[in-house]
């Protein structure tokens, strides 16, 4: 079989690509938290997707359930029409996620991603409070489209909307000038000072730990306070669990342990269990005042992606599954305090949450070598933040301990590769 020739991307697709830049090879299988190249070539994935394969690569138990599924002629296509599928995941959903956890949401279906499913969430907070403005902080990432834009911090991302994105007010995150500053205390004298120009906004929004902008973790007692504000204003407080959600920071929801219940949650990413295109918004009951296909999308009856999405709930059914995740979880976070240690020339911090974590380097554009070096030698990682200088981890959470040490190997490799190091130990 002829390889694929690699300018056909080149010469036909649009230059707005970008992954396959980073990882310039032609993949064609994948199973469990390994990626084949037609060359035969294996991967280490500590991508997943960008957190839409927290359950690795072609589960088998998902694909076994919709290889059966589709062989059966189940209804593929349904927009919301009620079907078995659809049904079999709410029902799950709500007993093996939101019950146990003692969470009372209505479950809405926007179009299949999460760009989708921000602007329902915002939509619908303007309804509720009929007020106008939004609250968004600083490096925050919601999506692409323009409302989920407006909200985003990055500003090459911003800049790509072509208009004025308005009614947004932003305010720093947790620690984004330092450690010392209080960030809610200056957040709510504008709230409280008529002559701030900030309005009560409809909602605040937040990810508890900020994927793109850089794997920043906000402390508890932060989203504490964040939701103590909101109720004192009567600001409903959405939390986008798009990427930090199902069990990317060690637990199911990420705010679950800072004890807070948001208004609105916004989901998609890895909720469809097997990469399947799904998104949910979780609200309020007493939120929930839409009139019929107010907010609507032509492909939010995927059914193929709620069966794998109700296959996936059963890693959840017991506590198993999330203890080995916060098991690994101090095996990761202590390998990359490691490196910080053991390389000061990185001039790095360790970063993150659960497997949402990364090493942000003030070396300018070393973490980006360090990915390609990592890419290289047969990992796949990405870099965040707003100088991509967060080389960050994104294992899908099924690995196993000698796929994380087969990583952390190729990483540390990589970094004294990319700092020129006399111990260069070749992987």
């Amino acid at each position: 079989m002829s390889q694929t020739d690699m300018t056909i991307f080149e010469k036909l697709e649009s230059e707005v690509r970008s992954y396959c830049r980073s990882f310039p090879t032609v993949f064609t299988k994948a199973k469990g938290y390994k990626m084949w190249d037609e060359k035969g070539t294996e991967y280490i994935d500590f991508f997943s997707g960008a957190g839409a394969l927290n359950y690795g690569h072609n589960d088998p138990t998902m694909k076994a359930k919709l290889v059966d599924y589709i062989l059966s002629d189940g209804i593929t296509h349904s927009l919301d029409m009620a079907t078995a599928p659809k049904a079999e995941f709410l029902t799950t959903f709500n007993d093996v996620i939101l019950k146990p956890r003692n969470l009372d949401y209505k479950v809405m279906f926007p179009g299949p991603t999460g760009t989708n499913t921000v602007e329902s969430a915002l939509k619908l907070a303007r309804k509720v409070t009929g007020r106008t403005d939004i609250i968004s902080f600083t490096n925050g990432f919601h999506g692409m489209t323009i409302g989920a834009l407006s909200v985003t911090g990055n500003a090459f991302k911003r800049k790509g909307a072509g208009i004025p994105l308005q009614n947004v007010v932003t305010m720093p995150y947790d620690s984004f000038v330092n450690d010392n500053l209080d960030t809610l205390e200056y957040l709510e004298r504008f709230l409280e000072d008529g002559g701030s120009g900030v309005e009560i906004p409809a909602a605040m929004i937040l990810e508890t730990v900020q994927g793109e902008g850089g794997i920043n973790a906000a402390s508890f007692e932060w989203l504490q306070r964040v939701e103590q504000i909101c109720k004192r204003w009567g600001i409903l407080l959405i939390v986008d669990d798009v990427q930090a959600g199902v069990g990317r920071t060690g637990t199911f929801f990420s705010f679950e342990k800072a004890g807070i219940k948001p208004d609105i949650v916004c989901m998609s990413k890895s909720i469809g269990g097997y990469g399947l295109p799904l998104a949910i918004t979780l609200i309020r009951p007493e939120l929930d005042i839409w009139a019929p296909g107010e907010h609507n999308g032509t492909f939010r009856g995927n059914n193929h992606a709620f069966v794998t999405a109700t296959a996936a709930l059963s890693y959840w059914k017991d506590e198993s599954f999330q203890k080995d995740i916060e098991e690994k979880s101090v095996r990761i976070f202590n390998f990359l305090e490691r490196i910080v240690a053991d390389y000061p020339e990185l001039k790095g911090e360790a970063k993150g949450r659960g497997y949402m974590v990364g090493i942000s380097s003030e070396v300018e554009g070393l973490s980006g070598q360090i990915a390609a070096e990592a890419f290289d030698r047969g990992l796949i990682m990405e870099t965040s933040g707003p100088n991509d200088e967060v080389f960050k981890l994104f294992p899908p959470l099924i690995i196993d301990n000698e796929g994380l040490e087969k990583g952390f190997e190729i990483i540390e490799d990589s970094v004294k590769a990319v700092l020129g190091s006399k111990e260069l130990v070749t992987s």
